[in-house]
């Protein structure tokens, strides 16, 4: 309202009006410009959302027609300009004019008092013509002027009066433009401008269109920002908690590589201890083969010792038999003794029966006696002889019956001794194949346990350097909510129709 009051009164004010609406058309052009390309100066960054950038285009077009509509009202303006200088110029001559027929009208009277020219008088007559004459020439140029000056004067007042009526209308517009579109310098995106067959009617679409486009354009960064804040919180949560696994899975990688270490040095120890036993359980195989083969031979010398005690045995019954018969013979012999005994006994009663006569024979009784006596001590101590020899003999026979089965039961057990030493050595040489199939298992282990702990350092350093990356992504992530909340409030000025709706529910 101020701009075109000022610029329909003349002077410097106007210009003044005039320049400053071209500059404020142009800073509009120019935050346009800035919104589609970045303007560092001004603090506009270049907004790069599609929908955006196409309500920008939309914009920017119509903004195109109504800077041709301001265009031609700051063309128009000089015009104006001029007409206002015209009518002044044309009343500032006039009196002009009339102060030029006043000094002719004193100069004449100066000269009636008989002036000369060049020595010579002049007649007053003279005088009186040329002044009538100057006076009449006066006139005329007055009224010639006078002439020009009114058709002047009316075909301003004509272009004035249109100007005016013109600028009215437009001035009116202009200000119905200006009234419905004060609010939105405060960032109200609600007014809608009035669109009409005024000069501002084109600027009245173009207007509401780039509101249109501003609403969807806040709408979007709003939304826009409201996600993007939330995918920012749900991505830094998510970041936090990958990078706390991250630490922990760390602590668990480091033990386990410790672990590992310790594992792969117990497997080696494992492999050089089952290296050992293989070696020992080779020479359990040798030390039982070995066994075997004694036992064998033990087996073989006890059936020799079977046999020897088996002949010995039926030596000793013949033995028996033989102290058998010769108890038989001291029997024989013992009765035989008995008999001579009572034969003497008999012979001496006879003796001491014939008297003198048979005392020689009587001699003889007695050393038949004696001798009898004498065999049957000797018998007795035979027979004694022959019953120990018997009893030992029996107790011989019996102690080698007795032998003989433990050298059957000895050589049945070595002989199962012997089998059970094959079946360990078959079991030794099994074991050692597999204490050594083992060996090399275990020494596999022990490199692969190697590589796995190598592997396991490289997981760990990776881990913590993902951990650090989390640490880093969630950082970003903050940075870019906080950029999000800062959009955020740079469009928290604007209100939206939606907004008005609700405040006004």
């Amino acid at each position: 309202d101020g701009y075109f009051n000022t610029l329909l009164e003349s002077g410097t004010n106007a210009a003044a009006a005039l320049d400053n609406f071209d500059r404020d058309v142009k800073l509009f052009g120019r935050v346009l410009r800035g919104m589609s390309d970045g303007d560092s100066r001004l603090g506009i960054q270049r907004i790069t959302s599609g929908p955006a950038v196409a309500k920008i285009a939309e914009l920017n077009e119509k903004y195109q027609s109504v800077e041709t509509e301001v265009d031609e009202i700051l063309t128009e303006a000089p015009e104006l300009f001029q007409a206002q200088s015209a009518a002044q110029a044309i009343a500032d001559p006039s009196g002009g004019l009339l102060g030029a027929v006043s000094a002719l009208q004193e100069q004449y009277q100066a000269m009636s008092s008989g002036p000369s020219i060049m020595g010579l008088s002049i007649d007053s007559r003279f005088v009186f013509g040329i002044g009538v004459l100057a006076l009449i020439l006066l006139a005329l140029s007055v009224l010639q002027t006078n002439r020009d000056t009114r058709l002047r004067l009316w075909e301003s007042e004509l272009r004035k009066r249109d100007t005016e009526e013109q600028n009215r209308r437009n001035q009116e517009a202009i200000l119905r433009l200006l009234d419905e579109l004060g609010d939105l310098a405060e960032g109200d995106l609600t007014v809608q401008a009035t669109v009409t067959e005024d000069i501002t009617g084109a600027i009245a679409d173009s207007v509401n269109y780039a509101i249109e486009a501003l609403r969807d354009l806040v709408s979007t960064i709003n939304y826009t920002s409201e996600l993007m804040a939330s995918a920012a919180q749900e991505t830094r949560s998510v970041a936090d908690r990958l990078a706390r696994a991250s630490e922990v899975q760390a602590r668990q990688i480091e033990s386990a590589s410790s672990t590992m270490t310790q594992m792969a040095q117990s497997m080696n120890e494992v492999s050089g201890k089952t290296a050992a036993s293989a070696d020992e359980a080779d020479k359990s195989v040798a030390i039982a083969h070995e066994g075997g083969d004694r036992v064998r031979r033990t087996i073989q010398g006890m059936d020799v010792i079977r046999e020897h005690i088996q002949e010995t045995s039926k030596r000793i019954k013949r033995l028996g038999e033989s102290s058998q018969e010769i108890g038989d013979i001291v029997a024989l012999i013992n009765d035989i003794s008995d008999q001579t005994n009572i034969l003497a006994l008999n012979a001496a009663i006879q003796a001491s029966s014939a008297g003198e006569a048979g005392r020689g024979f009587g001699v003889v009784a007695d050393e038949v006696q004696r001798l009898a006596e004498r065999s049957g001590n000797a018998t007795k101590r035979i027979e004694t002889l022959v019953k120990t020899i018997q009893a030992d003999t029996n107790e011989a026979i019996i102690s080698m019956e007795k032998s003989t089965t433990e050298v059957v039961n000895g050589a049945d057990l070595a002989e199962k001794a012997g089998e059970a030493l094959e079946e360990i050595e078959s079991v030794s040489a099994k074991l050692a194949a597999l204490i050594n199939d083992v060996s090399k298992a275990a020494g596999q282990v022990t490199e692969m346990a190697s590589r796995v702990s190598t592997a396991m350092t490289s997981i760990n350093e990776i881990t913590a350097q993902t951990s650090e990356s989390s640490v880093a992504t969630a950082s970003s992530i903050g940075k870019l909510n906080q950029l999000a909340q800062e959009l955020q409030q740079s469009v928290a000025g604007f209100r939206l129709p939606e907004q008005a709706m609700a405040t006004d529910e």
